[in-house]
């Protein structure tokens, strides 16, 4: 089953306090939301802080969480998802991202609500690791906590909201989504069919090999016959861009929208994922996350075909 129109992907800062406003009011203890009062909610809304910062952005995202965040939101680390495949923040086995749920006591059911300190940066990869093990309900704060902070909504601080982790009868069971996931075998065979439209969300200087990969031992350049889409270029100041201009985005960069699937990449998995927020923003299913990108592919010991320069 498809997941991807469970619900809108992108929610607003007004639409989340409602729904958060709402749970409070329902579970009574004086507009307070308790642990026993959302767990009481047949479907709560759940928030996750998924901060997540490159070295040189000189951030740390549980620190700012432990700081201040969004009332009832819990921490989700991405450079903590992954048992199984030694790259940067992978998908993990099915039986690692459910006992990850278990503990934060997220329930299937439950409508969870991704938001990062960025804006839109790295929160779209937990909407898709989510969406990637079979969860429905699942959506991206637009514009994130600064958007949340600009509204002048409540901040929580001091000790953060503890929900008691998940029964065993009410234990999460992912179920990895294959249609979401490009592996690298797939990527390889792509390049001789041609099946899938491939973009990358990385720098153009990236792409082109002029820049230097941050990670050492990569080599410089693109998956050949890739579009150049710097994920930066369907945001505005941290929010998605609206959907004509979003649209006008990927047709821009050579995509066509109504034509081929597509397959995203970038240097690890986490913007490649907002390239997908929009393309789900926009309606388009048919849409996977090369998980490995160049962390995988640009490694000097592969064999896999580099090209250089810029978009042809």
């Amino acid at each position: 089953r498809d997941a991807t129109m469970a619900c809108s992907p992108l929610v607003s800062a007004a639409w989340l306090s409602a729904r958060l406003a709402a749970a409070s009011v329902k579970g009574g203890a004086g507009g307070a939301i308790s642990n026993v009062n959302v767990r009481d909610i047949e479907s709560a809304v759940r928030v996750l802080d998924a901060s997540w910062y490159l070295p040189t952005m000189k951030r740390n995202g549980r620190e700012e969480y432990e700081e201040r965040r969004i009332p009832t939101a819990a921490f989700f680390d991405i450079d903590e998802t992954d048992d199984q495949s030694g790259l940067p923040h992978m998908l993990p086995s099915e039986k690692f991202f459910s006992s990850t749920m278990d503990r934060l006591g997220i329930r299937p059911c439950d409508h969870v609500v991704c938001y990062d300190g960025h804006g839109i940066f790295s929160a779209p990869r937990a909407w898709w690791l989510l969406r990637a093990f079979g969860h429905e309900k699942v959506s991206v704060l637009d514009g994130g906590l600064p958007a949340w902070l600009a509204d002048g909504h409540t901040i929580e601080t001091g000790e953060p909201t503890s929900f008691p982790a998940n029964a065993a009868s009410d234990s999460y069971a992912a179920k990895l989504q294959s249609e979401l996931v490009c592996t690298l075998n797939q990527m390889r065979a792509n390049i001789v069919t041609g099946r899938a439209q491939v973009v990358d969300a990385r720098s153009a200087g990236r792409f082109a090999g002029t820049e230097p990969e941050p990670r050492a031992g990569l080599r410089s350049g693109h998956i050949p016959g890739s579009r150049s889409l710097p994920f930066g270029k369907v945001l505005n100041e941290g929010r998605m861009l609206p959907a004509d201009q979003l649209r006008s985005a990927f047709e821009s960069a050579g995509v066509d929208l109504g034509g081929r699937p597509l397959l995203l990449s970038c240097g690890s998995g986490v913007t490649a994922s907002t390239l997908a927020l929009g393309l789900a923003a926009l309606g388009k299913s048919d849409v996977a996350v090369y998980d490995g990108s160049w962390s995988e592919w640009g490694q000097s010991t592969l064999d896999t075909p580099v090209e250089t320069g810029p978009q042809v």
